[in-house]
């Protein structure tokens, strides 16, 4: 997602408009007894959660305050103010806004370099869990009653997506967890496909919550004003995308039930040892062979494979590669999938999540084989930037999906390939398209020679 901070992005007023806006569910705080907000960069939770913050220190609720980053690089063209001022700058305005918003909060600044949050993963997960299981706090029973607030995953700005990923991983199911949208309200538009409008829910706080919001946001003058007369030292955030935040509600994205998740899945392999019929329909085994002759590279080094089921195809991309690593997020699936692939040393199967934390490491082949119409678009838009950023150089991305409508799933196959194409086609060619009546299938490549040219025939 490309967006420029520095212009106003879509109008206030156009996202105040929408009807939609009205019915929303609301926010509910009860129960909750201890409120962990964390933030991407300085300023990101008073923008996206402000009011919330006022709201939980009003009624008694124990707030903590996480940024990750130090923000020391919100002004690289500055020619007047250098990354250790700024980071002290920016330091002190959280200091002060959270102030404004709650004064009994507590903040951490967890001090990792601005822009390399997706470096620092594993470092800033060990952090934000402590915090959240309570260990700077005297309750041991801590994460129950607690909240957690992260930037959402589907924002368009890498740091904040690596954020709530990690935040969505440490919830679990266990946590109470939703995710505010900042940078949705500037490229976005009120009928876009990503916009989370069914996992939406609204906080409408007193009107002391909504002034010390206002309040806080002016105590990060570094980014609404400019720190110089001299070029380069602009404000940071365009005053007319401030107004998206000062309006007498704020909005937050919570998982939608988790319809298609964990126990949609292990309730069907409960019921069923191979829920698809993969190991004995012919169409499945078609099917495989299809793919596994579409794919343009005769061995791989590396492949992953989301959404492996019980292993089936991960046995047959073992014969090709090198190393397989293979996900699912059903522990029944990957249970059998481990039964199934215990002779193969070389391949590992995993319980994930990949709309929650996408696995790391490279790999020159990935697989998405009938799993993209599990996910909202805005998700698969997501899964597929994380599937391009893992890809080695000249890797190869296959995906195939049913073509019929089934009424459980987000999204048909059609539409999983036509995200595909917009989100893949503008870095990698499409190498092959193999369509039928009954399923489609799409091989794509940063590297656009054909089996031929690849293999010294041309």
């Amino acid at each position: 997602m490309s967006f420029d901070p520095a212009r106003a992005g879509t109008p206030a007023d156009v996202w105040s408009r929408d009807a939609r806006f009205a019915g929303l569910p609301a926010l509910d705080l009860a129960g909750v007894r201890r409120l962990v907000v964390v933030a991407a960069h300085p300023d990101d939770e008073t923008l996206g959660a402000g009011a919330l913050i006022a709201e939980a220190g009003a009624a008694g609720i124990a707030v903590v305050v996480l940024v990750v980053t130090d923000g020391a690089a919100s002004h690289p063209r500055s020619p007047s103010t250098g990354a250790d001022e700024l980071r002290a700058t920016r330091a002190a305005e959280t200091a002060a806004a959270v102030h404004r918003l709650d004064p009994a909060a507590t903040v951490h600044m967890l001090g990792f370099a601005d822009g390399e949050v997706r470096e620092n993963r594993a470092a800033i997960a060990d952090a934000v869990r402590a915090f959240t299981a309570g260990a700077d706090h005297a309750d041991a029973d801590a994460d129950e009653g607690t909240l957690l607030v992260a930037p959402w995953r589907g924002d368009g700005h890498r740091d904040h997506r690596v954020v709530g990923e990690i935040c969505a991983e440490i919830a679990g199911d266990s946590t109470a967890f939703v995710e505010y949208p900042i940078w949705l309200w500037h490229w976005a538009a009120p009928s876009d496909d990503e916009v989370p409008w069914g996992s939406f829910v609204a906080l409408r706080p007193a009107a002391a919550a909504l002034d010390a919001k206002r309040h806080a946001i002016e105590a990060y003058s570094s980014q609404t004003t400019a720190l110089s007369d001299l070029p380069g030292d602009e404000a940071v955030l365009h005053p007319g995308f401030l107004r998206n935040f000062a309006g007498d509600t704020e909005f937050y994205v919570r998982a939608s039930g988790d319809r298609l998740g964990r126990a949609y899945f292990d309730d069907l392999y409960a019921r069923h040892d191979d829920p698809w019929g993969f190991t004995s329909r012919w169409y499945e085994r078609r099917k495989r062979a299809v793919t596994m002759a579409a794919l343009p590279e005769e061995r791989y080094l590396s492949a992953l494979e989301i959404g492996s089921s019980i292993g089936v195809l991960t046995e047959q991309l073992a014969a090709r590669c090198d190393a397989v690593t293979a996900v699912d997020v059903s522990a029944a699936a990957v249970e059998r999938a481990r039964e199934r692939l215990s002779h193969e040393r070389h391949v590992t199967v995993e319980m994930a999540d990949v709309a929650s934390a996408f696995p790391s490491g490279e790999y020159d082949l990935v697989v998405l084989s009938e799993v993209g119409y599990y996910f909202e678009a805005a998700v698969l838009r997501r899964i597929l930037s994380d599937t391009a950023d893992a890809l080695a150089p000249g890797g190869t991305v296959v995906l195939c999906h049913w073509r019929h409508t089934v009424d459980d799933y987000a999204l048909t196959g059609d539409e999983v390939h036509d995200i595909a194409a917009q989100q893949l086609g503008g870095s990698m060619a499409r190498l092959l398209r193999h369509e039928e009546v009954d399923f489609v299938l799409d091989v794509y490549s940063p590297d656009s020679r054909s089996v031929a040219s690849r293999t010294g025939l041309l």
